[in-house]
């Protein structure tokens, strides 16, 4: 498989299969009177660092829960690795890895127990579980605290440590969802070099982040939406370039979505 490794380019788009086609999605909410997507079109290849940027409400963790199977679509078509969600979701299910926007970790256990807990509900088979749980304890940094219960750590520990928890069965696919909101300046550093390191090994990502620098450091592509819309979808430096008056993807994102509050 070959990999996207370099942010500028385009990533060798052509030689590179989509693990991810979104096809004009549409999602209701029961009783709401607007649709949280409206038609969301999405394609992320193989080996893609792939962000997903958007304001508050624009339908980005709703296109997530879809791309999870963890909702359902109003309308459209979603195909994970060559099958169709929901109707192989079984299939598809052990190739994702989700790391959700709220610490997804029991408070009261420790971190060891929360991943031999998932490790469990995976069916890892015990000494390849023994396995894996040094590596995500390697991974987050945490092999001091491994008896502390989630409820001591600081944030940036629960993110890292939330983060973790969602490599431990070795996904081929990672959602992130605002993976580092709120996190001290050296665990977001932590976090992106674990990042870079998975996407190198081939692991496709999809970020969704409200920090503009991290995608235009981090993702080979990214997409912006709004009200439920793809709006764009291309290398950070070509949307820069093809924005009048753009010097960075901050501006791209205000050009393209607008100066409005969102509440």
């Amino acid at each position: 498989m070959k990999k996207c490794d370099d942010k500028t380019s385009t990533c060798d788009k052509e030689e590179l299969r989509p693990i991810i086609i979104a096809t004009n999605l549409f999602k209701q909410y029961h009783g709401s009177p607007t649709q949280a997507l409206q038609g969301l079109n999405l394609s992320v290849k193989e080996g893609e660092f792939f962000g997903l940027l958007g304001p508050n409400g624009s339908g980005k963790t709703t296109t997530i829960s879809i791309l999870c199977g963890l909702i359902s679509q109003t309308s459209g078509d979603v195909e994970i690795a060559g099958k169709h969600i929901p109707g192989h979701l079984n299939a598809i299910k052990p190739l994702i890895g989700l790391v959700p926007q709220d610490i997804a970790l029991y408070p009261t256990l420790t971190f060891v127990e929360n991943l031999r807990f998932l490790g469990q509900l995976y069916g890892l088979p015990s000494s390849l579980l023994r396995e894996r749980i040094d590596q995500c304890i390697e991974i987050a940094g945490l092999k001091n605290f491994t008896k502390k219960a989630i409820k001591t750590f600081s944030g940036g520990m629960k993110r890292r440590a939330n983060l973790a928890a969602g490599l431990l069965h070795q996904p081929r696919i990672l959602f992130l969802d605002e993976p580092t909101v709120n996190v001290d300046p050296q665990s977001r550093n932590v976090i992106f070099e674990i990042l870079q390191k998975l996407n190198e090994k081939g692991t496709t990502i999809i970020y969704s982040t409200h920090y503009l620098e991290e995608a235009q450091q981090l993702c080979h592509r990214v997409a912006i939406i709004e009200q439920g819309r793809s709006l764009c979808q291309d290398t950070p430096q070509n949307l820069i370039n093809n924005t009048a008056g753009s010097r960075d993807l901050g501006d791209v994102f205000i050009t393209l979505t607008g100066r409005h509050l969102r509440d």
